[in-house]
């Protein structure tokens, strides 16, 4: 897909089913979990105990956005293969929070698109202005407050979409647009505070 002069340099789109299995949507809470476990260790630490003697600890390698902020900041240089692992990731965890959230059937990849489609646009490091990854974290507080409402509804949309497919058999196409919206929303801010992909702010809306 091409983008034009105004369109934002990250997209979300998820391909709607006209049916859903009702048995795989009934279990789903327990068979995300081998899954999510795998996405656990790519994505961060876990600590436990509290001396040498007693602690289990989890690496991963997670996002790589301490070092992606210092070499823009420094170097003015974002390195492709830092921003294709980022990209890999973020795919992936949204493959699973979409099979979570029963917005789709096929079990997440680990690295095929699957019904997942998301563009995220290398960026030309010469229209990055130097100090923006210092203060992004600040401007999107206004998006993380709306997000932080949508998000609520978007758990009570799913848990009312759980009973909806297991009565009907079908996602209801209003509450499925909302959620991706949301999820479209949610990616753009991310993309733009965490991933440092773009200085353009984000669209205060659900749609492309």
């Amino acid at each position: 897909m091409t983008k034009t002069k105004e369109d934002y340099p990250v997209s979300l789109s998820i391909d709607y089913s006209e049916k859903s299995d009702r048995l795989t949507t009934f279990f789903r809470i327990f068979m995300i979990i081998p899954i999510f476990i795998i996405l656990c260790f790519l994505s961060g630490q876990i600590g436990y105990g509290s001396d040498s003697t007693d602690k289990l600890i989890i690496f991963g390698t997670g996002f790589v956005f301490v070092p992606t902020l210092l070499m823009l900041l420094f170097r003015k240089k974002y390195p492709k293969w830092w921003f294709d692992w980022n990209l890999s990731l973020t795919k992936f965890a949204t493959r699973i929070f979409s099979y979570l959230m029963l917005l789709t059937d096929e079990y997440p990849s680990t690295d095929e698109e699957q019904a997942v489609h998301i563009e995220i646009i290398f960026p030309d490091v010469k229209n990055l202005r130097r100090g923006m990854p210092l203060i992004k974290w600040f401007l999107v507080i206004p998006h993380i407050f709306i997000l932080l409402v949508l998000y609520i509804a978007v758990i009570l949309c799913t848990i009312i979409s759980w009973f909806v497919i297991l009565i009907i058999g079908n996602y209801p196409r209003k509450i499925f647009n909302f959620i991706v919206g949301v999820m479209r929303w949610s990616l753009r801010v991310f993309s733009y505070s965490f991933l440092l992909v773009t200085d353009q702010y984000p669209p205060f809306r659900l749609s492309e």
